[in-house]
Formats: C-alpha cells, structure tokens, sequence
C-alpha cells in the first residue's frame, strides 16, 4: 500500500524539518502528526466490516467513506485529541489534524478518470474540487520520493543532533 506510506512519510518530513526550530516538537509529537495522515484511510475497515453490516445493527445508513472527508477526519482527530492528557490536547489536537488535511490535499492530486476529486469538503459541501490528476494510488513513485526526501532529513536531523552534544 504505497499510498498509506507516502502520508505517512511526508508528514515525517514536514514535522521533522519543522521540529528543527520548534522545541516541543519531539519525535513522539512528529509520530502523532503521522498518525493523523493514516486517519482518512481508517475507511479500509471496510475491508473487514462492510458498511452495510453496521447499517444493519446501527439501524441508521452508514458508510466507511464518511471518514474520507473533511467532516469525518474532524471527527476522528476530535476522538483523538480527547483520548489525551488535557495539557496534551491542543498539540495532539493540531498534529492530527495537520495529519489529516495533508492526506486528503495529497488524494485532491490523485489522477481521477472523471478530471474531478471526491466530496472532499463533506459535509459542507458536495463540490467535487477539479485534481490536476498527478499519480496514482498504487503508484510507487511517490512512496519513493517521500522515503528518499525522509532519508535524507533523517541523516540532516541526526548530523544536528550529534553537532548540539549530549
């Protein structure tokens, strides 16, 4: 799953140059930030529990998709935020929630036979935003791209380290 890997990376990326000039970012924060770009993707529970089999026991319609957009990854981050010590909240709260908005910007670029994305807004709206239709989910390339780009701000972070000592 090329894609679930990519967030994941790029999030790494983003938090760990960032973390470079902000202090409390630590890597179990930059960990938290790449949990957050896996939650759009908890819709491949899908696999496992069908939509329609929680309809059933729910009584109301119900869809996985719903955790693929903007009002269903709120959700999830706010369930998120929550399960934290409260001194943690705000900074669980943006991690995940930056997390999240990278995963469904990445998927907005996704190459779409239609030339148009998902209802990425929902709820607030169904507009379906024109993608530019870059790649493919089960490309490799930008798996690769991203573990390259990792790698390499991974070997800068540790060469800072080294260079502040113990």
């Amino acid at each position: 799953m090329p894609d679930l890997l990519t967030h994941a990376l790029v999030l790494y990326v983003v938090l760990t140059v960032a973390s470079w000039r902000i202090e409390w970012l630590t890597p179990s924060f930059v960990t938290v930030g790449m949990m957050g770009a896996m939650i759009p993707d908890l819709t491949k529970i899908k696999l496992v529990v069908p939509s329609h089999r929680v309809e059933s026991v729910l009584g109301v319609p119900f869809d996985w998709f719903a955790l693929h957009t903007l009002g269903g990854s709120l959700v999830s981050v706010l369930i998120g935020a929550v399960l934290v010590p409260s001194r943690y909240r705000t900074r669980v709260f943006s991690l995940l929630a930056l997390g999240a908005t990278s995963h469904l910007l990445l998927d907005a670029l996704l190459i779409n036979p239609s030339g148009y994305s998902y209802a990425l807004f929902w709820p607030l709206t169904g507009y379906h935003p024109p993608t530019p239709g870059l790649y493919l989910s089960t490309d490799r390339w930008p798996a690769l791209a991203a573990g390259a780009l990792a790698a390499l701000v991974r070997l800068h972070t540790r060469r800072l380290r080294a260079d502040r000592g113990p």
